[in-house]
């Protein structure tokens, strides 16, 4: 098929990856501009741009589509049977929607119609989801609302993060859009289903204040938080007046009486009760300039006596 991929961050890689092995013809990648990152603030192409340009794809990156009409006619010169979109950015207005003769295909990281949004990766861990998964569903003028051609499933266990999901779900969006694609050719008429009435939820955009850890919650809760916001935004605490992130942590089966937040150290571990009275142990952390390490390397030079209330 002949394909416009439109995606941005390294999510997407996989799937570009995929439709190229595929031997689609993908004549053009949309993504978002080349912009400061890391800590020199250097301007630095996007990952699917750097994926696109080994490609010797052809790279357009505007900076805003809705109320372009030049956007919308060089889209439509593309004269694409189908467009792919995945962590694009960018909302496409209905115009371009509608251009490509089978439309746009979303690769949406959760089993719609739950996790509508933003974060539906750390939303699907915070709340404690059994599984997440993709769906590849033909776009609307909606947020997320559009038909469902395929979806995959992908379990959340005690081990799962941010991270961990993010790279198993990029990985299995590559595989079914392929699938999604090779249905369609085979069977253009083919028509997606409706999503669900019952069983919506959005996932809303996050932000680094989101991080911060309640001890006051149960064990499972903040267990799920720290999880789901691995590695951004990340979660911390205050100890004695300073930032510590918490990089990695697991439920205890220890449990304690003593006042939420509060620690208990031995030679060479951290745990701190939670609202239920059981405890978390941490086992990586970071001080605010300092680079992560393991709570056996944090105790050789920081001391911390029991009975310490974070937060």
């Amino acid at each position: 098929m002949r394909i416009a991929f439109m995606g941005t961050p390294d999510f997407a890689v996989p799937a570009l990856h995929a439709l190229h092995q595929a031997g689609h013809e993908i004549v053009a990648v949309y993504c978002q501009p080349a912009r400061p990152a890391g800590r020199g603030r250097k301007i630095r192409p996007c990952a699917i741009q750097e994926a696109a340009e080994v490609l010797n794809i052809p790279v357009y990156a505007p900076i805003k589509l809705k109320k372009h009409p030049e956007e919308f006619e060089k889209f439509k010169a593309l004269n694409l049977d189908v467009a792919v979109v995945a962590a694009y950015g960018l909302i496409l207005p209905a115009e371009m929607l509608n251009a490509p003769k089978l439309g746009c295909l979303n690769i949406h990281a959760s089993l719609l119609p739950r996790w509508r949004g933003a974060s539906p990766i750390q939303s699907s861990i915070w709340a404690g989801d059994a599984q997440s998964g993709v769906s590849i569903m033909k776009m609307d003028i909606g947020l997320d609302t559009g038909d469902v051609y395929l979806e995959g499933a992908v379990p959340i266990t005690l081990l799962t993060t941010a991270q961990s999901l993010h790279d198993d779900l990029s990985a299995l969006g590559g595989k079914l859009i392929v699938q999604t694609l090779n249905d369609l050719a085979n069977n253009p008429s083919l028509t997606p289903t409706p999503q669900p009435e019952d069983g919506v939820i959005y996932a809303r955009q996050l932000t680094k204040e989101d991080g911060k850890i309640d001890w006051a919650l149960s064990a499972k809760e903040i267990d799920q938080q720290i999880r789901a916001l691995t590695p951004w935004p990340g979660t911390y605490t205050s100890l004695e007046g300073n930032l510590l992130k918490i990089t990695k942590a697991a439920i205890s089966k220890e449990k304690n009486t003593s006042v939420a937040g509060t620690v208990t150290q031995s030679s060479n571990s951290l745990t701190i009760t939670c609202g239920d009275h059981h405890t978390i142990e941490l086992l990586e952390v970071q001080l605010a300039g300092k680079k992560a390490m393991s709570v056996q390397d944090f105790l050789r030079g920081n001391s911390i006596n029991s009975g310490t209330i974070l937060g």
